[in-house]
């Protein structure tokens, strides 16, 4: 007889408490795995913007190498001219 009051007290108290504990923790991953997605989405757009990083990088050292030749040419001239 006890085995029957303790299944019942599980069926009518534990069950509902764990499915609502269980019902908790898959609210909790659909967020997670929304903002799992959101991530994923920026990660990508952030990725095609930076194609174009290495090719600009380039353009950069190209324009620093003609700075810096063209100031030690200003720099040899003025030197010239104080000297």
């Amino acid at each position: 007889m006890l085995w029957w009051i303790g299944n019942i007290v599980l069926l009518v108290a534990v069950v509902p408490v764990l499915v609502a504990l269980l019902n908790r923790v898959l609210a909790a991953l659909e967020r997670i795995r929304g903002a799992a997605d959101d991530i994923l989405a920026g990660g990508g757009a952030l990725a095609a913007d930076l194609e174009d990083v290495p090719e600009t990088m380039a353009t950069t050292g190209a324009t620093v190498e003609a700075v810096s030749q063209g100031a030690v040419r200003y720099a040899g001239s003025v030197a010239k001219l104080l000297g």
